[in-house]
């Protein structure tokens, strides 16, 4: 773990300490300064006063890193110093103070609140904004506003080139100068009941709305062509791959078997998740389930997780995540989604969701097979406990040919050599069978939504098929399981797979050497 990361995480930590009893007690949370009021600020912590809860109040001193005040429910923030990218971004309630200049996407996807920077502000302020307002005393950069849906935007300085680029509401209020506006955006002028609105915010803080300020909207004779993404879906499945016995050895059938997967974080010897069968349950929230197989299988959900379960967190969940994640087992990180960040700001997010978890949770990262080489070295630079690799693809993927491309790239980072797990998503339940592929093809759980009806009964046979197939093909534990045990029954699943075709017994010659 980096420098930045451990202070960085023992910040969130103790501020996430102090703040119980300061709401209780209606106390300010004052960091950077010694008992007898020395001077001790801060420098680049990330992730730093995060989550803040309403009524809080926090005033810290020290230039901050990334993804200061994210995810703000309604906490006062107030920065005496400067932050780095997305400070206040996914800001669904509250005030953010900052006293000097800001970095690129303040504000970024914010959907309530107040944000007021007294310095200037870099790229892309306020982008995807959908509520709220931001106020810069300064000047902003390019792109200030784009892609914004609703909320304000002022700046009483200059802004950069394309001020609005593909905003569809709100309104950006420029009281400098400002060049022609991005596609889809119109300029006027402002009008005097917009004068005394704006008024409202910047009387407090002794300035005041030119009558010649300009503002930005939606252009009326635009036409913003709708972005229809296209779904992902798996079209084949494990179908065309076989297993098979990697020995001649035989088990009776009274032998001791091991079904159990356990997925353990990096470096540590306790806590852990334990897998009945090597099955991941998808669904929205497992509360409600009450048989004895259901209670036992870990689930992936998106709310009110069990201790069994790993939430999963998209930018939905990013704010109102804060209470769900301490009881549970681990996070998943969705990157398909939340927006484009970089990995400063992905490990910034993964700060302020961390902090508030045990430290034997686990902590992986998800995104689709067409960028594993991305995902597994951000899951290596990052230092986190696996990932989960969706097999899905726009027009249909076959997961046959998923399987090469997680295998080469694992091994390339030696992903598995150091202990981090790979989880493989599919887009139907389950069987037997493809639970054990997973496993034979380097993986160590499979993701995949329930059945439609009956769970319970659905993970009563799983269980008792997956231990006749471990007494078929004479192994006691699932840990035996490897490509050796795999056979792709046609030429066509044996050239995109890499797997030994049935007959054959070999992988086909264009994979020798591979």
């Amino acid at each position: 773990m980096r420098e930045v990361t451990t202070k960085s995480m023992k910040l969130a930590r103790d501020l996430d300490g102090m703040l119980d009893e300061a709401l209780k007690r209606d106390l300010l949370i004052r960091i950077g300064w010694g008992r007898s009021g020395d001077e001790k600020p801060k420098s680049g912590e990330i992730g730093a006063a995060s989550h803040l809860p309403k009524d809080s109040r926090v005033l810290l001193l020290g230039d901050l890193g990334q993804c200061a005040g994210a995810m703000n429910d309604g906490g006062t923030f107030t920065l005496q110093g400067s932050a780095d990218s997305m400070l206040g971004a996914f800001q669904r309630d509250g005030r953010i103070v900052v006293e000097k200049d800001v970095s690129q996407r303040a504000g970024h996807c914010m959907s309530g609140g107040a944000i007021i920077v007294q310095g200037s502000a870099g790229d892309e302020t306020g982008a995807g904004m959908k509520g709220g307002i931001i106020i810069i005393r300064g000047h902003a950069g390019k792109r200030v506003g784009a892609g914004m849906s609703g909320g304000t935007i002022v700046v009483l300085g200059s802004v950069g080139t394309e001020p609005g680029l593909g905003m569809t509401g709100g309104r950006i209020i420029i009281a400098g100068s400002c060049p022609p506006p991005g596609e889809g955006a119109a300029m006027r002028g402002i009008e005097s009941e917009e004068v005394s609105e704006v008024s409202i915010h910047l009387e407090p803080m002794g300035l005041s709305m030119e009558e010649d300020a300009l503002v930005l909207t939606r252009s009326e004779n635009s036409i913003s062509p709708s972005i229809e993404i296209p779904e992902t879906s798996v079209s084949e499945g494990f179908e065309n791959i076989a297993l098979i016995p990697s020995s001649s050895e035989r088990l009776p059938l009274h032998t001791s078997l091991d079904p159990f997967t356990l997925l353990m974080p990096m470096g540590s010897e306790e806590g852990g998740l334990l897998f009945p069968i090597p099955w991941l349950i998808e669904t929205d929230s497992a509360q409600s389930w009450q048989g004895a197989a259901e209670s036992e299988q870990p689930a992936i959900v998106r709310s009110s997780p069990r201790a069994c379960d790993l939430l999963l967190i998209g930018e939905d969940e990013l704010v109102k995540c804060s209470e769900d994640i301490r009881g549970c087992a681990g996070i998943v990180l969705d990157l398909d989604g939340v927006p484009p960040m970089n990995d400063a700001e992905i490990e910034a997010i993964l700060v302020s969701l961390t902090s508030k978890m045990g430290e034997d949770s686990l902590v992986l990262l998800r995104d689709g097979v067409d960028r594993v080489d991305h995902l597994f070295r951000l899951v290596v630079d990052l230092d986190l406990d696996g990932a989960i690799i969706d097999t899905a693809s726009p027009g249909g993927s076959r997961a046959a040919a998923a399987l090469p491309r997680i295998g080469l790239a694992a091994r390339a980072m030696n992903l598995t050599g150091h202990g981090r797990h790979l989880l493989i998503e599919m887009d139907e339940a389950p069987s037997s069978e493809d639970l054990l592929i997973c496993v034979a093809a380097g993986c160590s759980v499979l993701v995949a939504p329930p059945p439609r009806e009956g769970l319970e009964e659905t993970l009563q046979w799983l269980r008792s098929a997956v231990r006749g197939w471990m007494v078929g093909l004479g192994i006691d534990g699932l840990e035996k399981l490897n490509r050796r045990n795999l056979r792709a029954l046609d030429h066509d699943t044996a050239s995109i797979s890499g797997l030994r075709l049935i007959g054959y017994d070999r992988p086909l010659p264009m994979w020798l050497g591979n």
